[in-house]
């Protein structure tokens, strides 16, 4: 998810804990722990600082997305808390490693995907079932935000804390990735029975998917739902027998993508050899495309 869909993540996971008898130290250090602990796995951007090897691509989601490190940052949470706040218990690190685990596990729904596994596995998991901006969960997460705000106006208490309201919205929001997930399901279903290779990747919409299909050298993208089927919108063709040795010499970066897509699309023509996500394709080109310009060669 994106950056500002992750600090909502963590300001609606504040507004869901009961904070009767809490100090105002304790409201703070819990505001801090939900809200740094739905950022912290992104401190792998700094990797772009010293990224000369054309690898950032795979350490962006990498391995500080990894589900194993989730008691490590609510290690490193808790212990901040107790160095500033002076915080102690086993809430605390409790409620980091939730933090964590759902910008971690929320990041596996969308297209870019994340390195869950590592340092296991280096595989790139993705489900492409929820685009990288919901505006679904934002939407949600406001609704929640504004009827708390309207019941402190009004003061009435007869609808029960505010920390019952933000916690009916992560009900809500559970139930959006479930039955998005599942309609994605589906169609990945239908498009295994065609295709050698398939990927999805969600819409801004909620329930439309473009689903990107694979065989040999021929790449379908079809757009639709799964009540009302999928249409195909755009046919590509791959240089699957392209020899890419020298791309992957001098653009290292292309490599990387190769090796993070679950599939690419070879360009060989009379000015560029590369390779491009499909997933990512808009308006005639990718937005993740790595190449050579044949003059080069």
């Amino acid at each position: 998810m994106d950056t500002i869909t992750h600090t909502l993540f963590g300001l609606t996971l504040y507004g869901a804990v009961n904070k009767t008898g809490m100090t105002r130290k304790e409201k703070q250090a819990l505001l801090f722990t939900t809200v740094a602990g739905s950022q912290i796995p992104d401190i792998d951007v700094i990797s772009s600082w010293w990224d000369t090897a054309g690898r950032y691509q795979m350490w962006h989601r990498g391995l500080t997305h990894s589900v194993f490190l989730v008691p490590v940052w609510a290690a490193v949470l808790a212990v901040l808390g107790r160095w500033i706040w002076k915080t102690r218990g086993w809430f605390w690190l409790l409620i980091g490693a939730l933090a964590v685990f759902i910008h971690d596990t929320s990041d596996l729904f969308n297209a870019w995907g994340t390195g869950y596994l590592e340092p296991f596995s280096a595989e790139r998991v993705t489900f492409g079932t929820i685009p990288i901006v919901d505006l679904t969960f934002w939407a949600l997460m406001l609704g929640g935000w504004l009827v708390v705000r309207y019941r402190r106006r009004r003061r009435q208490g007869a609808g029960g804390p505010a920390h019952r309201v933000y916690r009916f919205v992560w009900l809500l929001m559970v139930l959006h990735v479930a039955l998005q997930s599942a309609q994605g399901y589906m169609l990945y279903q239908q498009a295994s029975e065609r295709y050698e290779q398939v990927a999805l990747s969600a819409d801004f919409i909620p329930g439309v998917f473009t689903v990107i299909g694979k065989s040999g050298a021929t790449v379908d993208l079809a757009r639709g739902t799964w009540w009302t089927g999928v249409t195909t919108q755009t046919q590509l063709h791959s240089q699957e027998t392209a020899d890419l040795t020298q791309l992957f010499e001098t653009n290292p970066k292309a490599k990387t993508l190769q090796e993070w897509s679950p599939f690419v699309v070879v360009v060989d023509d009379e000015k560029r050899l590369g390779v491009y996500d499909p997933r990512f394709y808009r308006n005639g080109q990718s937005f993740l495309f790595e190449f050579m310009e044949k003059s080069g060669l």
